[in-house]
């Protein structure tokens, strides 16, 4: 059985908030992407949040949202939000 084409996975957009940005959470959740063959990017954004847009299988996709509810050891997460998008696929993840 062959996998479908990154296009047609499923993408979602995570914003999350709380003890976030500088922390090492864009950066693990690449590494985390990556092990999961997730293709998308982490960017911090100016009001404290990190964005995160991810495609990939809905089983990586799940747990990808299990990592980012709780993120690294140093980070405090106190809101995520999940939403469904269609946007451009990236090629691979990336820190932003």
């Amino acid at each position: 059985m062959t996998k479908p084409p990154q296009s047609q996975l499923p993408q979602r957009l995570f914003l999350v908030s709380g003890k976030v940005q500088g922390v090492w959470f864009r950066q693990s959740t690449k590494q985390l992407a990556q092990q999961l063959n997730i293709t998308g990017y982490a960017k911090n954004l100016t009001n404290g949040t990190v964005e995160v847009f991810a495609v990939g299988s809905e089983v990586a996709l799940q747990q990808l949202t299990e990592f980012l509810k709780q993120g690294p050891a140093q980070a405090q997460v106190d809101n995520l939000t999940v939403t469904s998008v269609t946007m451009t696929v990236p090629d691979d993840f990336t820190v932003a």
